[in-house]
């Protein structure tokens, strides 16, 4: 027997084409901000901005993945990596606490 998959409507035609513009748009936004930024500054920014997207379901792993990142990243003397562990543990820190699944 078939399934039948139901098809959720649009809020308004072409409302799923502009969510994505606007998403592609946001994500050059973060990257020519990135590059002219110094890298702590940068990778703080872009992981914290990123960091806050992640479904509260694996909230958890990127919190540990944050951790791990920040400790390397300050023991390698890699600041790009070091803040961005840093933002990516604050950000899941907000997920968990105020994002319900």
């Amino acid at each position: 027997m078939a399934e039948r998959t139901k098809r959720r409507k649009e809020p308004f035609p072409g409302a799923y084409y502009l969510a994505g513009a606007i998403t592609l748009a946001l994500m050059l936004l973060f990257i020519a901000l990135g590059a002219s930024l110094p890298p702590g500054v940068a990778g703080f920014l872009v992981a914290f901005v990123l960091g806050l997207t992640v479904s509260p379901k694996y909230a958890k792993a990127f919190l540990m993945a944050g951790v791990f990142s920040a400790v390397l990243g300050f023991l390698g003397r890699e600041p790009q990596v070091a803040w961005g562990g840093v933002a990516l543990v604050l950000a899941e820190l907000i997920v968990l606490r105020f994002v319900r699944a």
